[in-house]
């Protein structure tokens, strides 16, 4: 048993992958110390030959280890990897100062950033869950009761104290939740019988989501230049040319997302997974391209999202010699890439062009029999379509008017599959 050490702001950065290491890998981690308000004050690196279930580092680079952080007087280590959390107890009696994983280091930065109350909530949720895990032989006032004379008797020990009142305060914490979700969804259901569409800001963290988001609808969302600048969901109307639609901006992604953090924040990414169409925002001067938007993808098919229409954004063009404002399409001519800036605004007017395009296909309207055998037809329409008038026909059935976007696909085909006989009204053609 012992207690955990203080933290303080000078860290060490310990990174020492069984790969090897890699720069961008330590220029990430720093990001992140940095982020989170700690002063890296040395760099700890290597390769790891065999994961040590004792220290998760060998011997020789855990006295290395402590060496660095008695030379620079350090009060905190943090590691670049996923620690056990016998190994973050192990290390942190080995080196006297507080020892904090990939997870650790991630989830303190959201609870820094996390304003709004489902916010916190998510954040609160995710700390929770991975706090439960380290509960066991971790600090002093956790002691099981003593056996002996005058020591027996019924009750709790402290550490299954500290574990109920945690297993309650994370079910508090997921029913309020699923309020907060419940209420989202009547806001999603309100905007699709509306028949305004959504837009999701997707990307990597620092890609410059905000950035856009604020350029796009004049808002005045926080922006920075750090990772998780943004982590609370926020939605705005956008009207551009013809078209209102809603765009939303939700918190980035980066490699190794704990899970925790990402079953956590499902709701929030839900609305992601709900748009009629994704802006990938990527960082066009960014030298590891590739690899952060394949863990954008990672994400995305994590919480469904992967099937969903999607224009790829690059942006900071500003950064990039002779780069000009310019759209990419495929052999169909369907676009696939814009190039813009969201600091300077250059290639903005190309981007709004490209979501009337995708989104401004029309509303069509039409008048609908159903027989009582379809009400469940009738109930899909109130929720995915307008329904202008529903009139009983006297024999257990109805006659609906009803409108819906032209690009409904599904929705079109469920109705001419169940009810060949309806009537299109050509009236109602432009949006």
């Amino acid at each position: 048993m012992f207690d955990r050490p203080g933290s303080g702001s000078r860290a060490v950065l310990v990174h020492v992958p069984q790969a090897g290491p890699d720069q961008e890998d330590l220029d990430e981690l720093r990001l992140l110390a940095l982020s989170a308000g700690a002063e890296p004050v040395a760099i700890v690196a290597g390769r790891l030959r065999a994961i040590d279930p004792r220290y998760y580092i060998g011997q020789g680079k855990l006295e290395e280890l402590a060496e660095t952080v008695a030379a620079h007087e350090a009060e905190l280590v943090l590691f670049n990897h996923a620690l056990t959390p016998s190994q973050e107890r192990n290390l942190e009696k080995a080196l006297g100062v507080r020892v904090v994983d990939r997870s650790g280091l991630i989830l303190d930065i959201f609870a820094q950033r996390a304003r709004s109350f489902e916010g916190r909530l998510q954040v609160e949720l995710a700390q929770l869950k991975h706090l439960s895990t380290r509960l066991v032989r971790g600090w002093t006032h956790l002691e099981r009761q003593k056996g002996g004379i005058g020591l027996r008797g019924p009750g709790e020990t402290q550490l299954e104290t500290d574990k109920r009142l945690l297993a309650n305060r994370i079910r508090q914490i997921q029913k309020r939740l699923k309020q907060v979700e419940s209420q989202r969804n009547q806001g999603r259901v309100a905007r699709r019988r509306a028949q305004v569409p959504v837009v999701g800001l997707v990307g990597y963290t620092n890609a410059g989501k905000s950035t856009l988001f604020n350029a796009l609808t004049q808002a005045e969302v926080y922006s920075a230049d750090q990772l998780f600048a943004t982590l609370d969901p926020t939605l705005r109307r956008l009207e551009t040319g013809g078209l209102n639609l809603v765009l939303a901006d939700t918190v980035g992604f980066i490699r190794h997302l704990p899970h925790e953090l990402v079953a956590a924040f499902r709701s929030t990414l839900q609305e992601s997974a709900e748009a009629d169409l994704l802006l990938h925002v990527i960082d066009a001067n960014d030298e590891r391209m590739d690899e952060t938007m394949a863990e954008v993808r990672l994400v995305l098919a994590e919480i469904g999202a992967d099937q969903i229409p999607c224009i790829e954004v690059y942006n900071k063009i500003d950064c990039l010699d002779g780069a000009v404002p310019h759209i990419e399409r495929d052999e169909a001519g369907r676009p696939i890439r814009v190039w813009v800036s969201a600091r300077t605004g250059a290639g903005l007017d190309l981007l709004t062009g490209l979501l009337e395009e995708a989104l401004g296909g029309g509303v069509e309207r039409r008048t609908l029999s159903l027989s009582a055998e379809q009400g469940e037809l009738r109930a899909r329409l109130f929720r995915e379509a307008r329904v202008l008038s529903d009139t009983p026909d006297g024999e257990g059935g109805w006659t609906l008017c009803v409108e819906f976007p032209a690009k409904a696909n599904g929705l079109r085909r469920a109705i001419g599959d169940e009810n060949p006989h309806a009537e299109a009204d050509d009236s109602a053609q432009d949006f």
